[in-house]
């Protein structure tokens, strides 16, 4: 099995948007919302395509403002009403083409996150789930979304784990802008 690529690699933020996020445990919610902006920078820095998606806005609200305030003009934004955001994040190809790696975050793990990782998988693509970057509104829900989503055949991972994958390397100035954005 190959390890994440920047040149394969497509970030997926999926549905964390204003009225869902105070649902979530609070202490939970900062984590997500804290290793979300650092996958967001990580990935501009070493030039991958995001894509966000929101899950009914009428009714949801939009991206929250902590993660849109970090985003890049580039990134591209979907709304849906399928609980999966894989069919609509494979029809958002990068200009560049050749990628075929999710890294994924977002909410509810064990709704939008799992169906979202489990069809990109289906489709023959790879999904690598940060799981400090996903969460629920409960504990128990988050870990059946994690083993669910496991047992689809995802990559369970973290926040560091998925950027020093893509680094690769140390003592290059990625490395130091990375190290600065985890500490």
């Amino acid at each position: 099995m190959t390890g994440l690529s920047r040149q394969r690699a497509t970030l997926l933020v999926v549905d964390i948007q204003e009225r869902l996020a105070p649902a979530m445990p609070e202490a939970v919610l900062a984590q997500v919302i804290r290793n979300t902006t650092i996958l967001i920078e990580g990935a501009k820095l070493l030039g991958l395509p995001i894509l966000v998606s929101q899950q009914y806005p009428k009714g949801l609200g939009q991206t929250v403002a902590a993660i849109e305030s970090v985003l890049p003009p580039t990134a591209q934004r979907f709304d849906k009403v399928e609980f999966s955001a894989g069919g609509m994040a494979i029809v958002h190809p990068d200009p560049r083409g050749g990628r075929d790696q999710y890294i994924i975050a977002g909410m509810e793990t064990h709704i939008c996150v799992y169906q979202t990782a489990r069809e990109l998988v289906a489709r023959g693509l790879r999904a690598f789930v940060a799981v400090d970057a996903v969460c629920s509104r409960t504990k128990l829900n988050w870990k059946v979304g994690r083993d669910l989503i496991a047992k689809a055949g995802a990559t369970l991972t973290s926040t560091e784990t998925v950027l020093f994958d893509l680094l690769g390397r140390a003592g290059t100035d990625e490395f130091k802008a990375i190290s600065r954005l985890i500490k």
